[in-house]
């Protein structure tokens, strides 16, 4: 090789090479980032939030409760042997009727009023287990109770299976 072209490929060869050293190795210097000023409001945002975390701190229990404490639930405390109950035979217990059930909650939602040619025809929304039912006197509602009398603020309604009255009102 010839001296000419090994001075190229190493001057060449060294060039690269301090390119590449200061390419890695910047000596930019960096802006400071900028400083924002806050607003007022996140001021006291922020004010507010340290003085709610004393306020939780403050909360906290200094002290543990002494663990083998007493019972707040117990008057006082059982006897250390207390004497078995005596038995005493008990009196037979009347079987009574079982108790009728629950009545289905109704509720009297509104009353609506057409003219008539004997005067007002009243029809009442009637709201029962999530239903809506629209009624006149004689219509059987719930296959339960049959509307009797629909005055201006009263439904009255008449239970078929044992003929008592119920009577619902505007609230």
């Amino acid at each position: 090789m010839n001296l000419k072209r090994a001075a190229t490929i190493v001057t060449t060869g060294g060039g690269l090479a301090a390119w590449l050293v200061g390419a890695s190795t910047s000596n930019h210097t960096t802006a400071p980032p900028p400083v924002v000023e806050r607003a007022p409001i996140e001021r006291r945002g922020e004010e507010l939030a340290n003085e709610m975390a004393r306020f939780r701190d403050r909360l906290r229990p200094s002290a543990m409760p002494r663990q083998p404490g007493r019972n707040l639930f117990r008057f006082r405390d059982a006897p250390a042997h207390a004497p078995a109950p005596a038995a005493v035979p008990l009196a037979a217990v009347p079987q009574s009727a079982p108790a009728p059930p629950p009545l289905p909650p109704l509720r009297l939602a509104g009353i609506g009023e057409d003219r008539g040619p004997d005067g007002p025809i009243r029809t009442a929304f009637i709201n029962a287990d999530g239903q809506l039912f629209m009624a006149k006197e004689g219509d059987v509602v719930m296959l339960r109770y049959k509307v009797t009398k629909i005055s201006e603020d009263v439904v009255e309604l008449t239970d078929t299976t044992d003929g008592t009255v119920r009577r619902l009102a505007l609230r």
